[in-house]
């Protein structure tokens, strides 16, 4: 499985951005879906993970700002973040597991794109 993410870039406070993880390869029909983000220094952390029903969860830190979505006929995950504060700054992964995966060690990973956030 590869997973190639895109639509990172530069945003003032406030703003928007979508990124897109394409995902090519074996899709397992039973593949939970994840974005992580890492910010310089800092250790990689979860951002928002979806199932293979749909169904999602986030972490409190972008609830109500941020949402995770999937195209199944087109093998695209997504990352609508709105409201964007500069403590979103991060390279953003998107990951991929059988579920139900594990806490942090998913099998698949991109290459990953950066998100600056300016005050």
């Amino acid at each position: 499985v590869q997973l190639v993410e895109s639509g990172g870039g530069s945003v003032q406070a406030g703003g928007s951005l979508r990124l897109s993880c394409a995902a090519s390869g074996f899709i397992h029909n039973n593949f939970c879906l994840a974005w992580f983000r890492q910010a310089e220094g800092k250790k990689r952390e979860g951002v928002a993970y979806i199932d293979s029903d749909g169904n999602s969860r986030y972490e409190d830190s972008v609830k109500g700002r941020f949402t995770i979505s999937k195209d199944n006929a087109r093998n695209i995950l997504y990352l609508q973040m709105n409201n964007m504060k500069p403590e979103d700054t991060a390279t953003y992964f998107c990951a991929a597991d059988v579920c139900p995966p594990p806490t942090t060690d998913y099998e698949f990973w991109g290459q990953g794109t950066q998100v600056t956030v300016s005050s």
